[in-house]
């Protein structure tokens, strides 16, 4: 059984060229909520995906200044996990969960 509050951890994964090339590397990309700790990360991923996770970095992503039509806005800020699995490991973030 799956907790519910896991889906609410992991947002979405981060699909660039960039995450693709860390692919090679068993690396796995993730938007995170911004409260997110590097263990509920961890978690959340074993239980989702059924894999061994071997570490989690995070980073703070803020939100770039913008402006339109002489307005300035922001674009949200938001928190990315870059996940390390186990050897052999492998998560297919095509297919739905």
């Amino acid at each position: 059984m799956v907790n519910p509050i896991i889906y609410d951890i992991i947002r979405t994964p981060v699909i660039t060229e960039k995450a693709t090339m860390l692919s090679a590397d068993n690396k796995v990309t993730f938007k995170v909520r911004v409260d997110a700790t590097k263990p509920q990360i961890k978690d959340a991923v074993q239980q989702l995906f059924n894999v061994k996770v071997t570490g989690v970095n995070t980073i703070n992503q803020q939100g770039k200044v913008k402006r339109f039509r002489g307005r300035i806005g922001t674009r949200p800020s938001y928190k990315k996990a870059i996940v390390t699995l186990a050897e052999g490991q492998t998560i297919d973030i095509m297919a739905g969960v």
